[in-house]
């Protein structure tokens, strides 16, 4: 294997690197710049270039409001575009063992559908690769108000939605044409992902467009209950035209997307705010891409036939917390004012909602922890378990959930929060700056959660089950992974939850 090994794509060769370790391509085009007329609308894939484009730099990532607790790359090395289209690939660099191609992994990021991008250290995938002998994709779409805003409800009569779902199905049939030029098996794609990546992750289960593109998915921590149908949609349209100012809503697609960028940031604070439980961006319900909702879908048992692990951490809703975020309701008005809404929307649907007491009654008398337990479940573990129910009939899935945090953030109670798994699957713990984690020790014990975690996934994509030690899930015994220092499988871990909350899938329309 030469310093810069090039490889020939339907559009076009790309040249990348080769380290004697892994072999990568960055940057690597494969949709049209989706500005002008094309904001709103489906992507066309990446016109045909002649010589060979360098593949060596991380495409821009979508506009967006940047947290500086969670840079979006190398410093000096990232750029916001709207022109975002952009994928990597990253392999080892030694010839498989098998002689034959390499599975390949798809990562979808997480981000509340509105941060994150594909550059992102800890999603560097080098230990990955090498450990799995897998190949990763890695991709930008659009983001935010860009992404997934449904505009046709103020007057953009031709957009199109969901468009960053369509830039991911884009994605998923370049790699279907593309990825056996890259050592890859096209008939072999596990499309992984995090939060709202674990979100889309779960729209492509339920997506009849995504039939046959991937073959295995991993959902962790999947808020797959918040995604919203038109009457939602159009009241997020509305706040953010708002925010614009007058005369924007005639012609949204002049409006500079640094305006767009701010405008969005407004309403993705404010929504959640007015609307407890409520996301700003998320997938649209309705369209010819989701035309019900992934969690009545999946759990009914009608999704693509693809198996499953789905999971979430132990204390998913501490992050949140932690941040002062307003995503998640945890103050007690605020969870009674999203129960509430939940209460009436599933009522006017003609679905019993459980009474208070009977959900409280899964959480015991610790009140100060309450709300903190009652978020985590409602936004995360329980849309894990409905959908583990309902897939469990039609394909093998896998329920686990993340319990392991390092003594640092068990004694400040942020324990196992949400995102806390990344490393772990990754194998970075140094991708994020000054991160405190290990101030109190903890290290070696992480790593060895992070070798067995990596290897569940990988094999998995490998397509050998994660593990002959983890009994896929079903509606007898409910096997359960518990991810800790040691590994362990409990029966119906969580028979108080679904107790409390009962067996009815819950969730806003």
């Amino acid at each position: 294997m030469n310093g810069r090994p090039v490889v020939v794509t339907s559009a076009g060769a790309v040249r990348g690197r080769d380290d004697g370790r892994v072999s990568t391509w960055r940057g690597i085009r494969y949709g049209e710049p989706p500005t002008g007329r094309l904001r709103w609308r489906s992507p066309i894939p990446a016109a045909p270039w002649s010589g060979v484009a360098d593949a060596v730099a991380f495409g821009p990532a979508a506009p967006q409001r940047p947290n500086p607790a969670v840079p979006l790359g190398p410093p000096g090395e990232t750029r916001m575009d709207e022109d975002c289209l952009f994928l990597s690939v990253t392999r080892p660099s030694a010839e498989p063992p098998s002689g034959g191609l390499r599975p390949v992994m798809f990562w979808l990021q997480g981000g509340a559908y509105a941060m994150g991008a594909s550059s992102q250290l800890l999603y560097r995938g080098d230990r990955l690769v090498t450990g799995g002998d897998v190949v990763l994709v890695t991709l930008n779409h659009r983001l935010g108000a860009l992404g997934f805003l449904d505009v046709r409800s103020v007057g953009v009569d031709d957009a199109e939605t969901n468009v960053a779902l369509r830039d991911v199905l884009l994605a998923l049939r370049w790699v279907r044409e593309n990825i056996h030029a890259f050592g890859g098996d096209p008939d072999a794609v596990t499309v992984f992902g995090q939060s709202a990546g674990a979100g889309l992750v779960t729209a492509l289960l339920a997506s009849p467009a995504a039939t046959g593109l991937f073959h295995h998915a991993i959902a962790q921590s999947p808020p797959a209950g918040s995604m919203y149908g038109p009457e939602r949609a159009g009241t997020v349209a509305r706040a953010f035209v708002e925010r614009l100012g007058a005369g924007a809503a005639g012609d949204l697609r002049r409006v500079p997307v640094e305006a767009i960028v701010d405008a969005g940031a407004a309403v993705y604070t404010a929504i959640p705010r007015d609307h407890p439980g409520m996301l700003a961006f998320a997938p649209l319900v309705g369209d010819d891409l989701l035309p019900e909702a992934p969690i009545r879908v999946l759990s009914d048992g009608r999704g693509n036939p693809i198996p499953l692990i789905v999971g979430s951490t132990h204390d998913e809703a501490t992050l949140f917390r932690l941040m002062r975020s307003p995503l998640l309701p945890i103050r007690r008005t605020a969870l009674r004012r999203m129960l509430d809404a939940m209460r009436s929307e599933q009522q006017r649907a003609g679905v019993t909602f459980p009474e208070r007491e009977q959900v409280l009654s899964a959480y015991g008398r610790r009140r100060p922890a309450r709300g903190v337990r009652v978020a985590t479940d409602i936004a995360f573990r329980m849309p894990a378990l409905w959908v583990a129910a309902g897939h469990s009939a039609v394909a093998p899935t896998h329920l686990y959930r993340f319990d392991f945090a390092p003594p640092l953030l068990r004694l400040t109670g942020v324990g196992a929060a949400h995102a806390t798994d990344l490393p772990y699957v990754w194998g970075e713990f140094d991708a994020l700056p000054r991160d405190p984690s290990f101030l109190l020790g903890g290290r070696g014990v992480a790593e060895r959660v992070s070798e067995r975690m990596r290897g569940r996934w990988t094999e998995f994509a490998h397509g050998r089950g994660p593990g002959a030690d983890w009994p896929a899930y079903e509606s007898r015994r409910r096997a359960t992974l518990v991810i800790g220092a040691d590994d362990r499988v409990v029966p119906d871990l969580d028979e108080g939850l679904r107790a409390g909350w009962g067996e009815q899938v819950l969730t806003f329309g």
